[in-house]
């Protein structure tokens, strides 16, 4: 690709040094480029963006280890299907113990496939039986050498270990590429309400409602060990239920039900969260 970009640069008149002293030399080149009109000011921030890469760690642009959406082997293939439905992953983890231990990456396709073929194995067969193996990537890898290796395996995912040999996170060829082209907003993203009333015993939240908003709103006091470390909406579900939410998770908290609904984005986070009064249980012996 470089090699592309200096023959056109040479064709234009812009003067090449014979050896680049070093990456400013190239980036220079680029700005010159920019200035000429020879590139587009879209092209030029990409290709700063590309040189970027061989400075940007893995860890610095992989969803982190709470953010992971994963699957148990031994969860059938039915339950596999349910859960790449719910949270929108064509692609989900597949764990042993914990999350320390992925045994391999699940497809749906895989799974649908199996399915199809063979209705019976919906209930019988385990998602540990129609694995592919993972790929492990170090936190400290460059992004440029990442891509490099992605596109040569041709896998789309990778697992990112921490200098301990456990889970950090998760990293996908399209979390590089975002970084090269810039972020896609969802066309969603700027129509949420932080709370929209829908009666006196129901409201639909931003995941991204401030807790302290949140409890002021619904005039509810939080136990300390329940927000610790929290600052959302989102974030109060995903230490509740001790993992990602997707959409149909639900909690019961403070006297009110709260239930993640629209997942948005590439990485398929919640967007809003139905927040509804819980109905009051009767004491023993109290009759409707």
């Amino acid at each position: 690709m470089i090699d592309k970009i200096l023959r056109k640069l040479k064709r234009y008149g812009i003067t090449l040094p014979t050896i680049f002293n070093d990456e400013n030399d190239l980036r220079k080149l680029v700005d010159q480029a920019g200035e000429r009109a020879v590139i587009a000011e879209s092209q030029r921030e990409m290709i700063q963006s590309v040189l970027d890469l061989g400075d940007t760690l893995v860890r610095e642009l992989m969803v982190p280890r709470t953010d992971i959406v994963w699957i148990e082997g031994n969860r059938t293939l039915r339950q596999g299907l349910s859960l790449a439905l719910r949270s929108g992953f064509t692609r989900i983890p597949v764990i042993a113990e914990n999350l320390d231990d992925v045994i391999g990456i699940a497809y749906v396709k895989d799974l649908a496939r199996r399915v199809h073929e063979h209705h019976e194995s919906e209930q019988s067969e385990s998602v540990a039986e129609h694995l592919r193996p993972a790929s492990f990537v170090p936190e400290n890898k460059t992004a440029a050498d990442l891509l490099k290796e992605m596109q040569r395996d041709q896998t789309h995912m990778a697992i990112v270990i921490d200098e301990y040999g456990g889970t950090a996170g998760l990293i996908t060829i399209e979390d590089i590429l975002e970084e090269i082209v810039g972020e896609i907003a969802d066309e969603y993203d700027d129509e949420t309400e932080e709370i929209e009333w829908l009666s006196d015993s129901q409201a639909r939240l931003s995941a991204r409602l401030n807790i302290d908003d949140f409890a002021d709103a619904f005039k509810i006091d939080l136990e300390e060990d329940a927000t610790e470390d929290v600052d959302s909406v989102g974030g109060l579900l995903a230490k509740e239920l001790g993992r990602v939410p997707i959409p149909g998770s639900e909690i019961t908290l403070a006297g009110w039900t709260l239930v993640a609904e629209r997942p948005v984005g590439r990485r398929h986070r919640i967007a809003t969260v139905l927040a509804t009064k819980a109905q009051p249980t009767l004491d023993e012996g109290e009759v409707k």
